[in-house]
């Protein structure tokens, strides 16, 4: 593959150094509450310089939106964020709670050799090497909205594909109901796994027609680049009309199940992060509304958030009936 120098990179996919962004106080049960408490103010310089911009490898063969694929929910025309940005504000707590340090502390991190195993309630099992997942589908580019449950919000270009054609390969029985994903668990190359942080590892789950839903999908790159480590490399699970902590990084285990899955936040704090975790600005969060949201890398909430962040019209109808605050 090639790898793009510092000086290969187009201006528009670095910020700005003069880009800041305010720094917040952390305020939950020590170390846990640091990260996601002052949730709706963004902290600290987002961008670092033009010299250590992100140099990935680039993905061949990326199928690009088009205006069908607006129309399905897969592309907005909404002013993306720059590379810069995407990989420099990242929300990755097996490495550190502070967002602005992760991308200097993943150097090193090898993603080669990666397997994912799929077991579970399916009729064909299997542990996938990481270069035999990446073929089951040409990457596709989806340019979605990502709203944070903790206020803030990026437009980003993933390249990637539908899990519904990873699931749909091992064939899940009848009796199938949900999906658990897992995250790998290795303190020696993940050094907050050994603190307390959370119960690791990191696991997440969805109801099987979220799973199989084509807005969700299994992400291995970014602006047709291979995926970097702090957003989750080599493969990450992105369900756009979610709170982004539902979206699982560096899996290793996929699991389908008859039983709702456990999830690392909900049972960290379940008074405050439930298992759905659909955007719904009429769903406050215990300590914060989440009727406002920030868009990086704006200084300010000021923008509406939109109900399944937007996403309504093609997933509203998963939840018919539904109580969407008692589900949160």
């Amino acid at each position: 593959m090639l790898i793009k120098k510092p000086s290969e990179i187009a201006g528009s996919e670095i910020t700005d150094p003069k880009v800041y962004l305010s720094r917040r106080r952390f305020i939950r049960l020590g170390i846990l509450a640091a990260s996601t408490a002052a949730t709706g103010w963004v902290y600290e310089k987002l961008s670092h310089s033009a010299a250590s911009t992100v140099t990935v490898a680039t993905l061949d063969g990326v199928v690009r939106s088009s205006a069908s694929g607006r129309a399905s929910g897969f592309w907005t025309d909404e002013p993306q964020n720059s590379l810069q940005e995407i990989t420099h504000y990242n929300n990755f707590y097996e490495f550190s709670s502070d967002k602005n340090e992760v991308a200097d502390l993943v150097q090193g991190f090898s993603t080669r050799p990666w397997t994912v195993s799929v077991e579970g309630l399916v009729r064909r099992p299997k542990v996938f090497d990481i270069d035999e997942l990446l073929k089951i589908s040409p990457p596709e580019e989806r340019v979605y909205r990502m709203r944070c449950v903790e206020g803030w919000s990026m437009v980003i270009p993933w390249d990637g594909f539908s899990l519904s054609k990873l699931l749909d390969r091992v064939e899940p029985y009848s009796a199938a109901r949900f999906v658990q994903f897992q995250t790998l668990m290795d303190p020696g190359r993940l050094p907050n796994q050994h603190w307390h942080l959370l119960p690791w590892p990191y696991v997440e789950g969805l109801r099987m027609d979220e799973a199989m839903h084509p807005l969700t999908i299994l992400a291995t790159g970014i602006y047709g680049r291979e995926l970097p480590v702090q957003d989750g490399a080599p493969v990450r699970l992105i369900v756009p009309w979610k709170y982004g902590f539902k979206g699982a990084k560096s899996l290793v285990s996929i699991k389908v199940t008859s039983v709702q899955p456990a999830n690392t936040w909900s049972v960290a704090a379940p008074e405050e992060y439930g298992f759905y975790a659909n955007v719904n600005p009429n769903v406050p969060h215990p300590r914060w509304s989440q009727a406002m949201e920030q868009r990086l890398p704006g200084l300010f909430k000021d923008r509406p958030t939109l109900m399944f962040n937007g996403y309504g019209e093609q997933v509203a109808g998963l939840y018919a009936g539904m109580d969407l605050k008692a589900n949160f």
